[in-house]
């Protein structure tokens, strides 16, 4: 028999769900994926790829229509009053009274809990101390999110559900939640998140999975995920020095402009092709104007992997 401490903390094999009975829409296709105890696993796909039907299904919102979901060990949905209490669920929207205030609110949600955090310290957490009196009708669309982050916290739970947690915060904001979520790994707290934030995934997740179509069509850790792409240093040549000059980088790939001033430089080696780069520039006294060298992004290999939609979709966030 496994011994449940050391399984994962979500097991999800062959999973599947259907809206509008057999010959309605099928939103989730035979999707296995485990999460390990204190890891951060991210789902990421276009809209409409079957995400957040994964995540109801994993929260117990829902029954599959086929395979299995388990959640320390147990089913969510047939076993919800023993997996409820040690899981956390911050869901895209929640409906809050308007005419509460954040601690009213949170003291509400935390007489249903049989162990929660004093109202105060999760507050405190997710950066409300100082709203707790404000009604929740007059919250920012940003604070709102704080507060739905506060009560998936009061619980102090195992498990963790964040169904696109930074949508709307500002980016100070965004970077405290994304410390806050770092000290809950840190803890050993498990946690699957949804985002549209790809940067968010690169930062904080351990694996990610990508979904298109209701089917996850790669899978592994942001380095994995990145390592069939480029990573690229780009520069401005002084007046007088063409690219043509540029000596040969190291592992860098075909394609630069002969007799620009503006170069971009793919390579596979970004530390060797850098240093050649360097080399030469120090040699022969060149400056090299606006030089920028990075990695491979977790964005790139999304947009290749999810295709045009995905495009248009990261246009939006950004927007």
């Amino acid at each position: 028999m496994t011994n449940s401490r050391s399984a994962p903390a979500v097991e999800v094999h062959d999973l599947s769900r259907r809206y509008g009975g057999p010959r309605g829409f099928t939103a989730v296709r035979g999707v296995s994926f485990q999460v390990e105890r204190g890891e951060l696993f991210a789902l990421l796909g276009t809209n409409g790829a079957g995400k957040t039907s994964i995540m109801e299904l994993a929260e117990g919102l829902a029954r599959p229509n086929g395979g299995r979901v388990r959640v320390l060990g147990h089913d969510p949905f047939a076993e919800r009053a023993v997996v409820r209490p040690r899981v956390g669920v911050m869901l895209q929207e929640a409906g809050f009274p308007a005419d509460l205030t954040v601690a009213e609110t949170a003291g509400m949600w935390a007489g249903t809990l049989s162990a929660p955090r004093p109202v105060g310290e999760v507050l405190a957490l997710t950066g409300l101390a100082q709203r707790a009196t404000v009604r929740v009708q007059q919250l920012s669309g940003g604070e709102r999110r704080r507060l739905d982050l506060a009560l998936a916290l009061l619980g102090r739970p195992q498990v963790l559900f964040l169904d696109e947690p930074t949508t709307g915060l500002d980016p100070q904001s965004r970077g405290t939640t994304w410390e806050l979520v770092r000290e809950l790994l840190r803890d050993g707290t498990t946690v699957l998140l949804t985002t549209h934030y790809l940067h968010e995934a690169q930062e904080l997740a351990d694996r990610i999975a990508i979904m298109r179509g209701g089917r996850i069509v790669a899978a592994g850790s942001p380095a994995e995920l990145t390592a069939d792409y480029p990573a690229r240093i780009s520069f401005v040549l002084p007046d007088g020095v063409g690219s043509d000059q540029l000596p040969a980088l190291s592992h860098a790939r075909p394609g630069v402009p002969s007799g620009t001033a503006a170069v971009t430089v793919e390579t596979d080696s970004l530390q060797e092709s850098l240093a050649d780069l360097l080399g030469w520039a120090a040699e022969r006294h060149v400056t090299l104007g606006h030089l920028n060298a990075r990695s491979a992004s977790l964005e790139e290999a999304f947009l290749a992997i999810a295709g045009d939609v995905a495009t248009a979709e990261i246009a939006e966030v950004r927007s």
